[in-house]
């Protein structure tokens, strides 16, 4: 873990936007997790093997309201503008100018998803603006500990958050689906099936366990690490729901809990 790490909550925004919510941009490797380049994918030789079965097929989610727009969509290469227009209006337009990279919107939201429930993630795939400020850390009784400072610094991005309506972002999701799936497929994954990953990556933010403050730190060498080995073996996007704070992974916890079950079509006491 960098000493100038950066908070990945940014992240949580644009995966909620796609469907989920998660990850923030970092400039050096953050806490828990090594930075690796993004591995450059060659299309995969033809299969024989069926491919796996589609879990969650996204014809099944009755979004509600109905998808904002009808009209035909644009190929995945040229959808970068309609794409950023269609997120303004989601919510906070002014908030999403000041925090988005408009640049290969789809296929940097889905890697992104896709890189959350595993150990390392490339900087080169996150499509949101970092947060101000360094990570910092406090040394309290001999123990390097997190610093809850860092966790004002994802102010921003969980207000952008609160003004996500999760019924909208569903709907906006299942209308842009094909564009989502082929980005996925493009990604090396010739016979996946986004939306299954996509409900394992908010199953997998949802298992974070709940730590009490404070969080303590070791650093053998130039790079912090959790102490408690059983928080260093979490996956990047469960580190990444430990650095927000404990009201902040709560928040983004609720958020998760509904859009899954309007992707999932189960019952929710609460609209």
């Amino acid at each position: 873990m960098s000493k100038q790490a950066i908070g990945w909550i940014g992240g949580l925004v644009v995966i909620g936007v796609a469907g989920v919510i998660a990850v923030t941009l970092y400039r050096s490797p953050p806490p828990t997790t090594q930075i690796t380049p993004l591995p450059v994918t060659t299309p995969a030789p033809a299969s024989t093997t069926p491919p796996p079965p589609v879990q969650h097929p996204i014809s099944a989610v009755q979004s509600v309201p109905a998808a904002a727009s009808t009209s035909a969509l644009p190929s995945l290469e040229h959808s970068d503008a309609l794409i950023a227009k269609e997120l303004e209006s989601l919510a906070g337009g002014e908030a999403w100018r000041s925090l988005l990279i408009p640049r290969d919107l789809i296929p940097h939201i889905v890697a992104t998803i896709d890189a959350l429930p595993r150990h390392s993630m490339s900087e080169s795939i996150l499509p949101l603006r970092t947060p101000r400020g360094a990570f910092k850390v406090a040394q309290v009784h001999g123990q390097t500990q997190i610093n809850p400072q860092n966790f004002a610094r994802y102010a921003p991005y969980m207000r952008l958050i609160k003004m996500l309506d999760s019924k909208n972002l569903v709907a906006w999701y299942v209308h842009n689906y094909p564009l989502f799936q082929k980005a996925y497929r493009q990604l090396g994954y010739p016979q996946g099936y986004f939306n299954n990953r996509l409900i394992y990556v908010i199953n997998n933010l949802m298992a974070t366990p709940e730590v009490k403050l404070p969080i303590v730190l070791q650093q053998p060498n130039v790079l912090y690490l959790y102490a408690n080995p059983r928080l260093e073996a979490l996956s990047a996007g469960q580190k990444m729901l430990l650095r927000s704070g404990p009201n902040n992974e709560a928040k983004i916890k609720a958020k998760l809990r509904t859009i899954r079950a309007i992707l999932t079509g189960q019952h929710l006491n609460k609209p």
